[in-house]
């Protein structure tokens, strides 16, 4: 699925305008849509004037109160998956702050169950040590306080026995060297310590390794709906996916619960203690 810049920018205030005429030719006022749907009137307001963004679910809980044919539900939802897509330059993330978007990852984590990660050429927040923190962030001109504080007080939600977690990485991104050697064999350690926790699953893929696909960038899968990518020039992307949308996803695996990458992957620990002797 491909989405234009002009439709991202216009799909919001679409979708806005459309829940408001399907409530108003059902009849129902916004208190009454609100009961059925169990949200706030305030709420059913805010997305009907466009300021506040609905989630896919919020959608689907208004489509069902208003007894919408299937057909609208398809294009509704469509348009609702568009206008849950951000296109973001990365120099708009740093002048919003380092901070803001440390934020903002521990609200999706928070409301997530299940989080899957593809990490090419780095080592996530999640699971870095504080220098490899500190060292990632190095480049950065601006205040990187905040962020480095909130990159590792992230790091609490792997304890969470309720949320599940699956790390794929590259051996090049496990031992690229953006600390010193001790350093560099410390976050390994790291990466084996946290791959004992029940909850939480860590795969390198080795170099060498044949893999019939070739992601050529990093992205997290929120529960089965969220994809999160970093891509080239500079943007980062948000997309609010659908089930039938996932198989189009650059690991068609990592689409499913219980996902296993379509390429060979290794146990962290096993690595970690080779690289490091």
């Amino acid at each position: 699925m491909t989405f234009e810049a002009e439709q991202l920018g216009e799909s919001g205030t679409e979708l806005a305008s459309l829940l408001r005429d399907l409530r108003k030719r059902a009849g129902l006022s916004g208190d009454r849509l609100a009961a059925r749907c169990n949200m706030s009137q305030s709420k059913v307001s805010r997305i009907e004037n466009g300021r506040t963004r609905p989630s896919l679910v919020d959608v689907e809980q208004i489509l069902r109160a208003l007894d919408a044919p299937p057909g609208l539900v398809a294009e509704v939802s469509a348009l609702a998956r568009m206008a849950n897509t951000e296109w973001r330059n990365l120099r708009e993330l740093r002048r919003k702050g380092l901070g803001t978007r440390q934020a903002e990852l521990k609200s999706l984590e928070a409301s997530s169950t299940q989080m899957r990660y593809f990490l090419l050429s780095m080592v996530t927040g999640l699971l870095a040590t504080p220098e490899y923190v500190r060292a990632s962030l190095a480049h950065s001109t601006a205040d990187t306080s905040k962020a480095v504080a909130g990159k590792l007080g992230r790091q609490a939600v792997l304890y969470d026995a309720s949320k599940r977690f699956t790390f794929v990485l590259t051996e090049q991104a496990v031992r690229w060297p953006v600390v010193s050697p001790l350093a560099l064999a410390e976050q390994m350690d790291r990466l084996a310590s946290l791959s004992y926790l029940p909850n939480v699953q860590i795969g390198v893929i080795p170099v060498g390794a044949p893999t019939p696909r070739t992601p050529l960038s990093t992205f997290t899968i929120y529960d089965a709906a969220l994809v999160s990518s970093s891509l080239a020039r500079a943007t980062a992307l948000r997309v609010l996916w659908s089930d039938s949308d996932l198989p189009s996803l650059p690991n068609r695996a990592a689409s499913r619960p219980g996902w296993k990458p379509a390429c060979p992957c290794r146990s962290a620990h096993p690595m970690a203690a080779k690289w490091t002797r």
